[in-house]
């Protein structure tokens, strides 16, 4: 299952990483992943008009996106659009942080699964 990772790097700038979590098994209710251990969750609406600045991720936190997009740039300058279904690994909670902007004037609805 793929995730986009949103991390700190050395010098202090954020960046993206693709990542794969392995699901495996043949059970009868599907292919799972190993558990992954959260602290929260968290139920989130974003205004069609969002449009926040540089800034850092609150925690280690996923984020599952349920219906809308968001354009989040990092530091190098690149910008990757997540949209309904996407998930995020945000993980930049020190240095300089990314930028997110609603996308088309439309709202978002997320879930933050807060980590350790």
């Amino acid at each position: 299952m793929h995730v986009t990772r949103l991390y700190s790097g050395d010098d202090g700038e954020s960046h993206f990483e693709d990542l794969e979590i392995e699901v495996g098994g043949d059970a009868d209710i599907g292919r799972l992943s190993s558990p992954i251990a959260a602290t929260g969750l968290i139920f989130r609406e974003t205004a069609p008009d969002y449009d926040y600045d540089w800034h850092n991720a609150p925690q280690r936190q996923y984020i599952l996106m349920l219906d809308g997009s968001v354009d989040i740039t990092v530091g190098s300058g690149e910008t990757r659009r997540l949209s309904t279904g996407d998930i995020l690994l945000c993980e930049d909670t020190t240095g300089r942080g990314h930028i997110s902007r609603a996308v088309d004037g439309q709202p978002r609805r997320s879930v933050f699964v807060t980590l350790e």
